[in-house]
């Protein structure tokens, strides 16, 4: 065992496992995810010594009845753990039946820590107590602070959980909620962590702090105004329909994300836009971000996708102003100097700052198309290509479903899109469910052809949206396109992609599944047709079914599957990153 652990997180985690296995526990389910990161990882430790078996999942849903299932024929508890959002949601369906039934499984449910809930962060819900009534108690864990006093609070927290589960008086499933801060993976030099022998875990005496600094506060804003506050208001009040004055000669970006309303005061300024938010006028490649020196940025919507954003929105020396104020309005980073429900702009933007921003862009989009064009003379494509084939393909007046995590990034990169494309994603809480039968909702209520673009798991996810009875209405024109990489491609690109954790990523993380998506569509009746970017962008020039086809069996919807590979994503991204901001 190693004593000292460079992370709260992950100190967390590896206290939690091991008291989890003091009390007998011998199974444990898990679904790939990144806020659980440190759980998989401990678990994964643990699996390795011997001290449980894991069995992973890449299906919530799925994964609560497989741990019911384990806890019946065991007649032990066994734990369930999933990310943040709507994959906590996905276990409702097994907690009811463990709650009807008195099977003691724990969901435990890794949360955002507490500063970033109801800021409009990224895949973060109310998810405490989420499962009401179907669950015997809630245990709600917050994040790690010093992990050398508080390990005994964690384990007294997880004994509780297991103690009410298998109440005999009335057991049953009980939820676990743990908040994680970042990091989320182990520093360096601690990752070779074994949990195994005969005293596995931390004992009273063991150090498990000694991390990095946990930092001072950020000092006040220089002027004497609180961190945040409402446009135009005082002290104690602000008007409901406040309002902020943006100088537009200063250089300024606008971020539009979801939800994102035009705004006519801002249509001349330089725009970061992400899929399905308005087309700008002066669109912003994402990754040009780094080249640019904004002195302020106007948010307008719920920006959810790129890290580049995300720092730029944090960076004290910008000026930030957020839009579309509310309770759930984007403000995760905390360093808003206003947030407004409209902006009152003066004077024009300055020539120079379009014609500055216009050539990154520009630089930006040429080095994704270079890269791209280069990566396909010696490599398999990747996701980005099979993107880029359906922003091809598509034309005014079709619907583009975008399923979540590597999809819509992918869609940012090789855009825009013709404007009069309309655009629909999941991004409320960013969840890979359901997308399938999001995508056959959106063909059979809008107007013209459908498109879904999809990677493997977020198809594999919600396979059986596919099954549409005889009697059922059948989408007259939709495709759903799968980049199939085999796996959680999206994981290569985050912090659990580093290197230094090859020796578990692909168990718990990449989760290969092998699975033959045409038998499966065969088995559904679906037509599928593999194919590669330039068959599918081909392909997708053409009209699938004629106007108005409908059927018994859904051949108004099809298939399409383009093999991707995910072993190089991680160069690819840290190629174009480094070449869209290269003088040239």
């Amino acid at each position: 065992m190693n004593p000292t652990v460079s992370n709260p997180s992950t100190a967390q985690a590896r206290v939690l496992v091991d008291e989890l296995i003091r009390h007998g526990i011998t199974d444990v389910v898990l679904c790939p995810g990144s806020r659980s990161a440190p759980l998989a990882l401990a678990l994964a430790a643990a699996e390795r010594s011997g001290r449980l078996a894991l069995h992973v999942r890449i299906d919530e849903r799925g994964a609560g009845f497989t741990a019911l299932g384990l806890a019946l024929g065991s007649r032990r508890p066994v734990p369930v753990v999933v990310t943040s959002g709507t994959a906590v949601a996905n276990l409702h369906p097994a907690m009811v039946e463990a709650a009807h039934s008195g099977v003691p499984i724990l969901a435990l449910t890794a949360n955002r820590p507490p500063e970033l809930r109801g800021t409009g962060a990224n895949q973060t819900i109310d998810q405490v107590g989420l499962f009401g009534p179907h669950a015997r108690a809630v245990v709600e864990l917050g994040a790690a602070g010093d992990p050398e006093s508080e390990h005994r609070h964690w384990r007294s927290a997880i004994g509780r959980a297991i103690l009410t589960a298998t109440a005999a008086a009335d057991p049953g499933p009980v939820q676990v909620d743990i908040a994680f801060r970042e990091p989320l993976v182990p520093g360096e030099g601690d990752e070779d962590f074994t949990l195994g022998g005969d005293a596995p875990g931390y004992d009273d005496d063991d150090e498990v702090g000694g991390g990095p600094e946990a930092g001072r506060l950020p000092e006040g804003r220089a002027d004497g105004r609180p961190w945040v506050q409402r446009a135009g208001a005082g002290v104690d009040s602000a008007p409901a329909d406040s309002a902020v004055a943006v100088d537009l000669t200063r250089p300024t970006l606008v971020v539009s994300g979801v939800g994102a309303a035009p705004v006519s005061g801002l249509v001349a300024v330089p725009t970061v836009a992400e899929p399905g938010a308005p087309v700008p006028l002066h669109p912003v490649h994402p990754l040009a971000i780094p080249a640019l020196r904004p002195e302020q940025v106007v948010v307008t919507g719920r920006p959810t996708l790129h890290r580049a954003v995300t720092r730029l929105l944090a960076d004290p020396d910008v000026d930030l102003v957020i839009l579309d104020a509310g309770p759930r309005s984007p403000n995760p980073t905390g360093s808003a100097a206003e947030l407004a429900d409209s902006v009152l702009t003066g004077w024009g933007v300055d020539p120079e700052w379009t014609e500055t921003t216009a050539r990154a862009d520009a630089r930006a989009r040429a080095a994704v198309d270079r890269l791209l064009d280069r990566h396909l003379e010696t490599g398999a494509p990747t996701g980005l290509h099979v993107a880029r084939a359906v922003a091809r393909g598509v034309r005014a007046g079709d619907n583009l479903v975008v399923g979540a995590s590597n999809a819509v990034r992918d869609l940012s990169f090789v855009g825009p899109l013709d404007p009069d494309v309309a655009m629909y994603a999941n991004r409320g809480a960013s969840g890979i469910d359901g997308t399938v039968s999001t995508a056959i909702g959106v063909a059979l209520s809008a107007p013209g052809r459908t498109v879904a673009l999809l990677g493997d798991l977020t198809f594999l996810h919600d396979v059986s949206g596919l099954l549409l009875g005889p009697r059922e209405r059948h989408p007259d024109d939709l495709t759903i396109v799968v980049a199939d990489d085999d796996g959680g491609g999206i994981f290569s690109l985050l912090e659990q992609g580093d290197p230094r954790l090859a020796a578990d990523f692909e168990r718990v993380f990449g989760t290969p599944h092998g699975a033959d998506l045409g038998a499966l569509c065969a088995g559904a009746g679906v037509p599928f047709t593999d194919t590669d970017p330039a068959g599918l962008e081909a392909l997708l020039a053409q009209p699938a079914f004629p106007h108005g086809h409908r059927d018994v069996v859904p051949e108004g919807l099809r298939v399409v599957r383009v093999a991707t590979d995910r072993q190089g994503l991680r160069d690819l991204h840290a190629a174009l990153r480094s070449e869209a901001v290269a003088d040239g």
